[in-house]
């Protein structure tokens, strides 16, 4: 294995790293978006689920695997 080639386990953690911020991105932008509105017409923001991480990783996950 050359020293730029990650072993499946270090390509899966690195990928929910990203994952991760992709979805703590989307949650920020969320709640900017509702911080901007006038007061009382705020909504809560939910926050991401480990099932969300999971589904963005294997997005980023098939984007790797393609030719």
């Amino acid at each position: 294995m050359g020293k730029d080639n990650k072993s499946g386990y270090e390509l899966r953690s690195d990928l929910l790293g990203m994952a991760m911020g992709i979805c703590q991105e989307r949650v920020s932008r969320a709640f900017e978006n509702e911080h901007m509105k006038p007061e009382g017409q705020r909504n809560a923001v939910d926050p991401f689920t480990t099932e969300d991480v999971i589904a963005e990783a294997e997005k980023l996950y098939n984007f790797v695997q393609k030719k």
